[in-house]
């Protein structure tokens, strides 16, 4: 593995902000001192790359994973995507985790439309969505991350999380401290917001399947 002591940039910089509620989030899981923060590439969305955070054994880390270590966090990024975090930083703003990375897609697709069929004339779908446009994405856009509403049953509003806010633990963080309290104080008939993000596969698991 290379560690990123050897490189002349810091691959990633975490605030002590971000730091505490990482560390806060990891104890909740067994043997978290065993834990480093994962973080990969998973796409492109816009002009932004989109991420995948998760809390992950260091040991399981590769020859060709880049490792940052550190005395009570240590980080790992998949070999192919430290190029395209090096020099960002991770930080708790009040949409919830961020990632701000200086490196843009240098080339390569969008992200594919997800193929839902969202009702935009039902009032209730509407309200929400306009949440999500104008109070919550703006705030989290500028630093790699979205929120994009998949569906609405009954009193249940389901999310899909991505860029800087996709990643198992820290996702909730962005959900239950920015988005949800957005949401259930704008629209009271809905009364649960749900995180579908597979946030270990990059996948939809609400439509897709759970790849565990």
């Amino acid at each position: 593995m290379v560690h990123m002591s050897d490189a002349p940039t810091p691959l990633l910089t975490v605030t002590d902000a971000a730091r505490e509620k990482i560390l806060e989030v990891r104890a909740a899981e067994p043997e978290p001192d065993a834990l480093a923060l994962w973080l990969e590439v998973s796409g492109v969305q816009g002009n932004a790359f989109t991420y995948d955070m998760y809390f992950r054994r260091l040991d399981e880390a590769g020859e060709a994973d880049s490792v940052q270590p550190g005395d009570d966090l240590s980080i790992v990024v998949p070999g192919e995507d430290a190029e395209k975090v090096r020099g960002s930083t991770l930080d708790l703003s009040a949409g919830g985790m961020v990632l701000q990375n200086p490196n843009p897609p240098r080339q390569g697709p969008r992200l594919p439309e997800a193929d839902l069929a969202l009702d935009l004339s039902d009032p209730l779908v509407a309200r929400v969505v306009a949440i999500l446009e104008d109070e919550i994405n703006p705030a989290i856009a500028a630093h790699g991350g979205f929120a994009q509403l998949v569906a609405v049953e009954e009193t249940r509003a389901y999310l899909r999380m991505g860029g800087g806010c996709q990643g198992c633990g820290l996702a909730a963080v962005t959900l239950s401290q920015g988005i949800e309290v957005a949401i259930l104080e704008g629209v009271p008939e809905i009364t649960e917001v749900i995180d579908v993000t597979d946030h270990a596969a990059g996948a939809d698991p609400y439509y897709s399947g759970s790849k565990k």
